[in-house]
């Protein structure tokens, strides 16, 4: 699917691997040589990201700047000529919300992490966000208000980042879109009964919106509980 779709930047998130045991396969992809794989220090199989592309970037950095948060191998960022890409694995608030206040403190870090990338060029941010924003994201909404990823705190959050100059580009898109999800349960055939949740996102900063020319969720691609999806501008 990789190769079909021909991405000048792939970001995956929670990678679960470090550097020296990403698959063969995936170090040979064509058309991507350019490589850089973040991953938990001292937790193998936890967490990690990694951002592939067609073009060498002008810089790379990992993580926000903030050592709370930096050693889970979360966040990179590519610096291109005309825009930053930001590949980004938010953490869950886990189950019982045990970590929601982790959570809410890292949300607050990168958006000041974001706005400090936006000062100097625009910004693309891709990645499993942990958060359906509103209730047309998620299938059950009602049920969820007080699950990981539907709180009131974890969705404000976004709002924020929306308020500081950045745009959720499939929305802005596709504002009345219905059953777009990019995650599902594996429990209880969720999938096939698209009971899912909008979890993915490509946030742009709002100079770059007459540069978007589209935003797609690949819903037919399989084999993760997530799908991906594709950002399409003109830079």
């Amino acid at each position: 699917w990789v190769q079909e779709e021909a991405p000048d930047v792939l970001c995956l998130q929670e990678t679960k691997c470090g550097v020296s045991a990403v698959p063969p396969e995936v170090r040979a992809l064509p058309g991507l040589p350019h490589q850089f794989w973040a991953s938990a220090e001292g937790r193998p199989g936890y967490s990690g990201v990694g951002l592939l592309a067609r073009t060498e970037p002008l810089n790379v950095t990992y993580g926000i700047g903030d050592p709370e948060h930096d050693s889970d191998g979360r966040v990179l960022t590519a610096e291109f000529p005309s825009l930053f890409v930001v590949c980004a694995y938010v953490p869950n608030a886990g189950r019982g919300l045990v970590r929601l206040e982790p959570r809410l403190r890292f949300d607050s870090a990168f958006l000041e992490f974001l706005r400090r990338l936006d000062a100097q060029k625009p910004v693309l941010l891709c990645g499993d966000l942990n958060v359906a924003h509103a209730e047309i994201d998620l299938c059950h909404p009602r049920a969820n208000r007080a699950n990981p990823g539907f709180t009131p705190q974890e969705r404000e959050g976004f709002t924020r980042l929306l308020a500081a100059g950045f745009v959720d580009s499939f929305r802005h898109l596709y504002p009345e879109a219905r059953g777009a999800f990019t995650f599902w349960t594996y429990l209880g055939a969720a999938r096939a009964r698209n009971v899912g949740w909008r979890l993915d996102y490509a946030v742009v900063s709002r100079r770059l919106l007459g540069s978007l020319c589209d935003c797609k969720i690949r819903s037919a691609v399989v084999g993760s509980d997530h799908c991906p999806i594709t950002a399409l501008l003109a830079v």
